[in-house]
């Protein structure tokens, strides 16, 4: 029979070589036919005490290891990225003519722009000004 494998975060990493694993799914709701979240938690045994809080990790089913620790880590952040982005060295530019812009001294700040003076409130016409 096949294991399954898991992936979620890490919630709970307190206990010496186990974590606490949170898995989320989505299903549909059978009735209401819309997408529902469900989570379960799951102790898996880390026997470096490598992973931490936070960490996407993934977990394989496997024999008991304890009264409710079933599953182990087999990745985590690392391993999900085989190979990680290399760092390129940035290719060597072309000599760039010098700009004579930079020669010259800074160009004169622009003064802030004066608020222009407020024009008083045209006044409101109501029918007894009418008559």
């Amino acid at each position: 029979m096949p294991r399954r494998i898991l992936e979620g975060s890490v919630v709970s990493d307190k206990m010496d070589k186990t974590i606490t694993v949170l898995v989320e799914r989505r299903f549909k709701h059978p009735v209401y036919k819309k997408y529902v979240k469900k989570t379960d938690k799951y102790a898996a045994h880390d026997e470096a005490n490598a992973y931490k809080i936070g960490d996407r990790v993934q977990i394989e089913e496997c024999r008991p290891i304890s009264k409710r620790k079933t599953w182990r880590v087999i990745t985590g952040d690392e391993a999900a990225d085989p190979k990680p982005a290399e760092k390129k060295a940035p290719a060597a530019k072309k000599a760039e003519p010098k700009k004579e812009e930079a020669k010259k001294p800074a160009a004169k700040k622009a003064e802030p722009k004066k608020a222009a003076a407020k024009k008083p409130a045209a006044k409101k016409t109501t029918k007894k000004d009418a008559e």
